[in-house]
C-alpha cells in the first residue's frame, strides 16, 4: 500500500519533537501542535507545519501521532473540545489511524480504540523505550498493540523513529512498557547502588564504570544513565516523575490482576521518595541521589 503521507503529531516534548523532526526529514507532510507552541515553532526550521489547536492538525492527517504526557491528558486532547471548539476525534478523516506513543494505562486503550473504531478511525498503542537519545537518532523501542495489518502497513511510518515490534492486539504495547519500566526501573537503582557503594568503599566510580561495561553486569543504562551518574548530570533526558507514573501504573494494573511483586512496590517506594525529596524535573538518573540519601543520609548536588 502506498505509504500515508500526512502526519499529525500532537506533543513536541523532550521526546516528541525529536520524532517530529525526524518524521519530516524522512519526507512526510508533518504537523505539529504543542500547549506551548513555541517549543513546536522550533521545528520549522525541519519543514514541520504548527497548528494553532489540536484539530487543526488532525483534519488532514492520514496518521495522527499521540505523544503528551499521560493518560489524562491523552483523553482531553482527544476527545474534548480544543481552543477552536472542535473535537480532534470528530474531525479525523475516515480511515486514518491514531497511534498513541505515549506511555498510558491498558484500559485506557482498550477504551479508547472502539470509539475510534466508530468512527472508522484506526488505532494502535506504540509506547516507546530508548528515552530522548533513541528518540534523537531513531533509534527508539516501539511496543505496538493493534491489529496486525494495520502495523505492518505503517511500517514506514515508524521506521525513522525506531524498530517497532507488534506485541499483539490494543492494550499490549502499554502492557510491554510497564515490564520494560520494572527493569529500566530495577536497573537504574542497582547501578545506582553499586556505583555509590564502590565509591563509599574509595574506588573511583568512573573506573568502576568502565570496568564493568562488557561484563554480564553491562547495560544501555550502565552505558548511558551510568556516565551521567558519574558526571552528576541529572538534567532530564528521561523525567523520574514520568517513571515514577508509569511503575505505579504496573502496580496498579498488578493488584487488579491479583498479584504483588516485592521488588516493584520497592522502586516505586524509591522512586516516590526521590520525587517527593528533590522535586520534579531530575533525569531518571538522579534515583542516584535518593540512594546516597538512604545510604549515608548526606544529601548531594
Amino acid at each position: 500500500m502506498a505509504a500515508p503521507r500526512n502526519l499529525a503529531l500532537l506533543g513536541t516534548g523532550i521526546m516528541g519533537a525529536h520524532m517530529a523532526r525526524r518524521l519530516a526529514q524522512a519526507g512526510f507532510v508533518t504537523t505539529a501542535w504543542n500547549r506551548d507552541r513555541a517549543k513546536a515553532e522550533k521545528l520549522t526550521p525541519f519543514g514541520v507545519s504548527v497548528a494553532d489547536a489540536p484539530s487543526a492538525a488532525c483534519e488532514e492527517a492520514d496518521v495522527v501521532i499521540v505523544m503528551l504526557s499521560n493518560g489524562p491528558v491523552v483523553e482531553e486532547v482527544l476527545f474534548s473540545a480544543d481552543a477552536g471548539g472542535r473535537v480532534p476525534a470528530d474531525v479525523m478523516k475516515p480511515g486514518a489511524t491514531v497511534i498513541v506513543m505515549s506511555s498510558i494505562p491498558v484500559e485506557t486503550c482498550q477504551a479508547q480504540a472502539p470509539r475510534f473504531a466508530a468512527r472508522n478511525v484506526g488505532y494502535i498503542d506504540a509506547p516507546v523505550s530508548g528515552g530522548e537519545p533513541g528518540a534523537h537518532d531513531g533509534t527508539l523501542a516501539i511496543m505496538a498493540g493493534g491489529d496486525a495489518t494495520l502495523v505492518e502497513g505503517l511500517a514506514d511510518v515508524f521506521a525513522p523513529m525506531g524498530r517497532v515490534t507488534r506485541i499483539g492486539p490494543v492494550g499490549t504495547g502499554q502492557m510491554t512498557k510497564l515490564a520494560n519500566q520494572i527493569i529500566v526501573g530495577g536497573t537504574m537503582a542497582a547501578v545506582a547502588e553499586a556505583l555509590h557503594f564502590a565509591t563509599k568503599g574509595g574506588a573511583d566510580p568512573a573506573a568502576v564504570r568502565q570496568a564493568l561495561m562488557g561484563g554480564f553486569a553491562d547495560s544501555k543504562i550502565l552505558n548511558i544513565h551510568g556516565a551521567r551518574m558519574v558526571a552528576r548530570d541529572f538534567v532530564p533526558g528521561g523525567p523520574a516523575e514520568y517513571q515514577l507514573k508509569d511503575m505505579r501504573t504496573a502496580q496498579t494494573l498488578a493488584a487488579k490482576n491479583g498479584l504483588r511483586f516485592t521488588l516493584l512496590d520497592c522502586l516505586v517506594g524509591m522512586f516516590g521518595s526521590m520525587v517527593d525529596r528533590f522535586g520534579t524535573g531530575l533525569d531518571v538518573s538522579g534515583i542516584l541521589r535518593e540512594v546516597e540519601h538512604r545510604a549515608d543520609g548526606k544529601e548531594k548536588p
